[in-house]
């Protein structure tokens, strides 16, 4: 079986004439195109609609004229298929034209094809396969994640604050409650510190220690503090960076470096 279609590269189309010296013609301009990087022959409808049965085609460059299954019933059967290939009619005659372009035809070249003429109809079908794999793609991506908790109600003396997460430069656990350092202040909610990073790891703040979470664009410089560990500075204070987190923390200040992230918070 050949390529899939799919798994991208150049195209990989079927050439369908019941006269071989036109179809040794077609086969021969199409391996000519850089865009094409496989081309298969039929010499009737019926064993050309086998083989679309059988692998896939990014592209069908049919005749009209045919005996038994001619190509404008072909072109309706291969309409009815789940993914139809584009379909560009070869003929030697104009006056199916309407037909053609009335089942869906991409295209529709008058014999005997000129190269410019065939480079059009092939950046056609270069398009069309472009969009089908953008909506496949599409459609097979997971939907995005919910913002986890982008605001946090506290509760101070009596009344419910909320607080913002893109205030909070970082978070230290204190027993049942984590702090959050914010430039308004720090605010205690109830929640370990776990439960926190599984919320907000995804949006930007990194586990640096037992303790501590921080947010990787509020960090302005690592430092080293007296014992030779590590501390992320941040404009309300130095975190401390454990050993095993330590890696992970280069690596993430590096990405939002390269991103220009660094020190917005």
């Amino acid at each position: 079986m050949g390529r899939d279609p799919r798994s991208g590269g150049g195209l990989r189309v079927l050439a369908v004439d019941d006269v071989r010296a036109a179809l040794d013609e077609l086969c021969r301009l199409l391996r000519a195109a850089p865009e094409v990087d496989d081309v298969r022959a039929a010499a009737d409808a019926l064993s050309a609609l086998k083989m679309i049965q059988a692998e896939p085609f990014d592209g069908v460059f049919l005749d009209i004229s045919m005996p038994g299954l001619n190509g404008l019933e072909l072109a309706s059967l291969l309409a009815k298929l789940s993914e139809p290939p584009a379909i560009v009619f070869v003929t030697a005659f104009d006056g199916h034209a309407v037909s053609a372009y009335g089942i869906g035809a991409l295209d529709y070249l008058l014999k005997p094809v000129r190269a410019e003429r065939l480079a059009d109809a092939l950046a056609r079908v270069e398009r069309f396969v472009a969009a089908r794999r953008a909506t496949e793609a599409s459609e097979q991506a997971p939907p995005p994640k919910p913002d986890a908790m982008p605001v946090l109600p506290v509760e101070t003396d009596g009344r419910i604050r909320y607080v913002r997460r893109g205030d909070v430069r970082y978070a230290e656990a204190h027993g049942d409650y984590v702090r959050l350092h914010t430039a308004s202040g720090v605010h205690l909610v109830r929640m370990p510190i776990s439960r926190l990073q599984e919320y907000w790891e995804e949006s930007g703040f990194v586990r640096v220690h037992r303790g501590y979470l921080v947010a990787i664009d509020g960090v302005r410089e690592l430092r080293s503090d007296s014992v030779g560990g590590m501390l992320a500075h941040t404009d309300l204070g130095d975190v401390p960076v454990s050993r095993r987190h330590a890696r992970e923390l280069r690596e993430r200040l590096l990405q939002a470096a390269q991103r220009g992230e660094l020190g917005r918070r």
